[in-house]
């Protein structure tokens, strides 16, 4: 599984947001087009999560990286540091305020893709 063209993924950083229940499907699509489309094109995959509950919904964005520099070439230096979106203030509840950066300590079957 060792393949030379794609870089296995050692670091995944994980953002969450939420928002009322009522306006989740906007945020959905918003947040799909400006922060999602972005990453597809940097990170080696990322996957958009979603947790419906009565009065509000969760999203996590998963990206995938190589390594904390490849991420802080898309991130800038600090890759803990929250890059809002610019309707961000008008969908979320509050405003994160950070992210998440976790090494990979293994993995095993398959996840996501193009499904």
């Amino acid at each position: 599984m060792n393949n030379q063209s794609k870089p296995c993924p050692t670091i995944a950083r994980i953002w969450r947001g939420r928002t009322t229940a009522a306006k989740a499907d906007e945020y959905a699509r918003y947040l799909y087009e400006h922060g999602i489309r972005p990453l597809e094109e940097k990170a080696l995959g990322v996957q958009l999560l979603r947790e419906d509950r009565a009065s509000e919904s969760e999203l996590v964005t998963i990206s995938y990286w190589e390594s904390v520099e490849a991420m802080s070439r898309f991130a800038g230096p600090d890759p803990r540091r929250i890059h809002h979106l610019e309707r961000d203030p008008e969908f979320l509840i509050e405003l994160p305020s950070g992210v998440q950066v976790l090494e990979i300590v293994t993995a095993s079957g398959r996840t996501g893709g193009d499904a």
